[in-house]
């Protein structure tokens, strides 16, 4: 694989789509990791909640990850965007839309799952991954360059 300088630094070529794909899949998957857990009864019993039972919000994680994946995955089918809406800009909207909805499921805990007042990881890596989409758009818009 060959690098190339960029601005002052070497840049691998793909870095930000194979970073794209990777944090896509794994926002994707992380709706069906545990966003919420706590005691669930006076037996002892821990409970936990995944980002797909948190209603229409846990939901949209996941599809949002699966656009991420689908955009990035096109490019390789020979598939371009059009020209005034570059692939760059697409991923970065998308990761920040996925941001902006993991965020709200980790300062507002739906009312059905009050007894679940911890975050679990999986809420955490749902939004370590949707960051991630947001810089792997911004790698691409230094690659696009």
């Amino acid at each position: 694989m060959m690098m190339r300088e960029r601005g002052g630094g070497l840049v691998l070529p793909g870095t930000g789509e194979r970073l794209g794909i990777l944090s896509g899949v794994v926002l994707a998957v992380s709706s069906f990791t545990g966003w919420y857990s706590g005691d669930g009864s006076d037996q002892g019993v821990s409970i936990s909640v995944l980002g797909w039972n948190t209603g229409i919000l846990g939901k949209l994680v996941l599809f949002i990850g699966l656009i991420v994946v689908l955009v990035l995955a096109l490019r390789e089918l020979g598939i371009q965007p059009p020209a005034a809406l570059p692939e760059s800009l697409v991923t970065i909207a998308l990761g920040a839309l996925g941001t902006i909805l993991v965020l709200v499921r980790l300062i507002s805990i739906p009312d059905t799952f009050a007894g679940t007042s911890g975050r679990s990881i999986g809420l955490w890596i749902a939004l370590g991954s949707a960051l991630a989409v947001i810089a792997a758009g911004l790698l691409r818009a230094g690659e696009e360059l």
